[in-house]
């Protein structure tokens, strides 16, 4: 695309997490222009108009018929994603999808054949991993300053009452939503594959204690990497009255680091048996954060307006947003039916 002029995005889904990506677009308006905004609920479109400036539309097909964007943003219910990116990709758009980006394997398989043969660009948004704390652990990893690693142990400790599944009533539901692994620990899962993968099977168990839905509010999930290693993911909508922790904590055999606060923006404990530079940037690398979201979304944009201008590769493209996806899918089959699910699946 010709770098010399704004790309022109669109986003479908006014609700929660479109904020974030409004927010993210008006960071760079200088390279990008918000042109739509898509939504089936009147009241939700007429305040996204309202804050945006941006043309309103009630249906995607509308939006595609109506709009001249480039890329269309999908920040509506996962279940929805598949279909949707397909029908972006065949009229000759690129997508961002918001995770996860499906709640299927198949359908997420399909996203990626849909975008490939249309010649489009896939996004899986994945903001997390370019997050100052988690990106300093990164290059930890990559230079192999933990040696072998025996352990990854991930904790989602967060709280979703019973009104905020109400007032949405897709959230929870296997269709279009998934459970606290598939929505809310989606990033988490992501981080250890992405981190320290990849995974090589998995044993989990799931369970709805107190919410009155479909799928789990609350799950554990043991997973041996291909490393050897052992990882666990921990997680519950349940802590009591407000958001308690989102933390990762890496043990090898020579160094050891916590990444913890609510929603891994804290460094809380970085050891190394060698000192390194990058240990000078623990102390101003630690954030604070309004909402578990964290302040990747602009960055992951960033991301998004450079590959597309031919100066960078995607950070999180439908390739590897399915490897997480794969991750998640076998965490259901084994609490399902009891069993270890290796990876990867075999359909």
């Amino acid at each position: 695309m010709n770098p010399e002029r704004k790309l022109r995005f669109a986003v479908v889904g006014c609700g929660r997490i479109a904020q974030s990506h409004f927010a993210a677009l008006k960071q760079h308006s200088a390279r990008t222009e918000l042109v739509a905004v898509c939504d089936v609920l009147p009241q939700a479109l007429q305040a996204a108009v309202a804050l945006t400036g941006a043309a309103g539309f009630a249906s995607l097909d509308a939006l595609l018929a109506g709009s001249d964007a480039d890329v269309v943003v999908l920040a509506t219910p996962s279940g929805l994603h598949p279909r949707q990116a397909i029908a972006v990709a065949q009229a000759g758009r690129h997508v961002v999808s918001e995770k996860p980006m499906a709640t299927k394997w198949d359908e997420g398989v399909a996203m990626v054949r849909a975008c490939r043969d249309a010649g489009v660009k896939l996004f899986v948004v994945k903001q997390n991993r370019l997050n100052a704390t988690l990106q300093l652990v990164k290059r930890a990893v990559e230079q192999g300053r933990f040696g072998r690693l025996a352990m990854v142990t991930v904790n989602v400790f967060w709280t979703r009452p019973q009104a905020y599944y109400t007032a949405a009533p897709w959230r929870g539901r296997w269709d279009m939503d998934g459970g606290a692994f598939m929505n809310q620990a989606s990033h988490y899962v992501d981080m250890v594959d992405w981190l320290v993968g990849p995974v090589d099977n998995v044993h989990a168990y799931t369970a709805t204690l107190a919410r009155d839905i479909e799928a789990e509010d609350t799950g554990v999930m043991s997973l041996r990497l291909r490393s050897g290693a052992l990882a666990s993911i921990n997680v519950t909508m349940l802590t009591h009255n407000k958001n308690f922790e989102g933390s990762i904590t890496l043990l090898g055999e020579r160094g050891t680091v916590r990444v913890g606060g609510v929603a891994v923006n804290k460094i809380e404990h970085w050891e190394f048996e060698t000192p390194h530079e990058d240990d000078a940037k623990v102390a101003s690398t630690s954030y604070g954060v309004d909402s578990v979201y964290g302040p990747g979304h602009p960055l992951y944009y960033d991301n998004v307006i450079n590959t597309l201008h031919g100066t960078a590769d995607a950070a999180v493209d439908g390739y590897e947003g399915l490897r997480s996806l794969e991750v998640l899918i076998a965490g259901y089959r084994s609490a399902r039916d009891g069993v270890r699910v290796g990876l990867p699946l075999v359909f």
